[in-house]
């Protein structure tokens, strides 16, 4: 008879939960909400990644960028004071690197920007502004996180050009799919 692996512990019950090491902490506690919207994020990434709207390159570029996400998480959900007998993965800056041509790479197809544009237009568009709205919020919490618990500079740099990456995402996935972008024009 083997042993069943259960998604359910129980443990949580009571609105507690365990970081890496096993501190438990509140659910509340800001490294849990900072990599719980990781992981909102990721999930939505999913979303555009899965959209028929989504051309080859973006989708591997997508599944790329999922993966550093689960990689952020870790590195937000350890506690840096607990043995862990296996370190957690790393992020690179070639993976910054990536999202800078990438966008580098999208841009050339798309018409200069000059003025701000309101999200929407197409559906796989208005699912990268949402991304990079998570992202943007992620970003913040890590930041608020980085005042009285260890953040990697480079976590929070990833975070900081995947929100560009985003916008840029949007617009390009639009172009390639014939959206109109609507331009805000402020009312004075």
């Amino acid at each position: 008879m083997t042993d069943e692996f259960k998604i359910y512990t129980r443990t949580g019950d009571k609105g507690q939960t365990a970081l890496i090491g096993g501190t438990r902490v509140p659910k509340y506690d800001d490294r849990i909400e900072a990599y719980g919207t990781v992981d909102e994020l990721n999930s939505f990434v999913g979303l555009i990644r899965d959209h028929e709207g989504a051309d080859e390159q973006s989708r591997k570029t997508l599944l790329e960028i999922q993966d550093r996400l689960f990689t952020l998480e870790s590195h937000l959900a350890e506690d840096k004071e607990a043995f862990i007998p296996k370190p957690m993965p790393p992020l690179f800056e070639a993976d910054v690197e990536l999202l800078e041509k990438e966008i580098d790479r999208m841009s050339k197809d798309l018409p200069e920007l000059t003025n701000f544009i309101l999200p929407g237009g197409h559906m796989i568009v208005s699912y990268c502004h949402v991304a990079r709205t998570i992202c943007r919020r992620a970003e913040r919490l890590a930041v608020r996180l980085s005042g009285h618990y260890p953040v990697d500079s480079l976590d929070l740099q990833y975070l900081n050009r995947l929100s560009d990456y985003f916008f840029v995402l949007a617009r390009y996935l639009g172009h390639l799919n014939g959206a109109t972008e609507t331009v805000w024009n402020a009312r004075y």
